[in-house]
């Protein structure tokens, strides 16, 4: 019986953790190598994206910051007023990744291309892509992917 009551109470535990893997301020990316969750700050308006994470001293190892764009574009970042080293996970509409860029250098104007599609970003700290395993043709889930999603929020 409690063997029974313990399945059934992580069953719930994870059901609800697959329902907090889509929510505002949570990206999900999946691989080959399995899937991690980052809390993220999400930037959705010309003034968020702008700001970025300029300024930022430190950011929790698994916190980030998503970029969304209206709709596919060319996109390129620069490193002006960041502080810290940053991964850039530029995905398409579907939240296929399909540029990883590896420790952008903290204070650096030059800019760092993603590629012609994007849609989204995912900032996270530096080194993190590759501890992970994080590579071109893995996955982005967020609501704000949309009906378009490769790796679909559940309804």
């Amino acid at each position: 019986m409690f063997a029974l009551a313990l399945a059934l109470g992580v069953g719930g535990m994870m059901a609800g953790t697959l329902r907090a893997q889509c929510s505002d301020t949570r990206v999900t990316v999946q691989g080959d190598w399995g899937r991690a969750n980052f809390t993220v700050q999400v930037a959705d308006d010309n003034a968020e994206r702008a700001q970025g994470l300029m300024f930022v001293e430190e950011m929790p190892r698994m916190e980030g910051m998503l970029f969304v764009y209206e709709r596919p574009q060319r996109a390129a970042f620069w490193m002006r007023n960041t502080l810290i080293p940053l991964d850039m996970l530029f995905a398409d509409a579907t939240g296929t990744i399909v540029t990883v860029h590896a420790n952008a250098a903290p204070l650096d104007e030059t800019p760092i291309p993603g590629g012609d599609g994007i849609q989204f970003v995912l900032e996270i700290n530096g080194g993190l892509a590759a501890r992970l395993g994080i590579a071109p043709g893995d996955l982005m889930q967020h609501p704000a992917i949309g009906p378009a999603a490769a790796l679909p929020c559940a309804g």
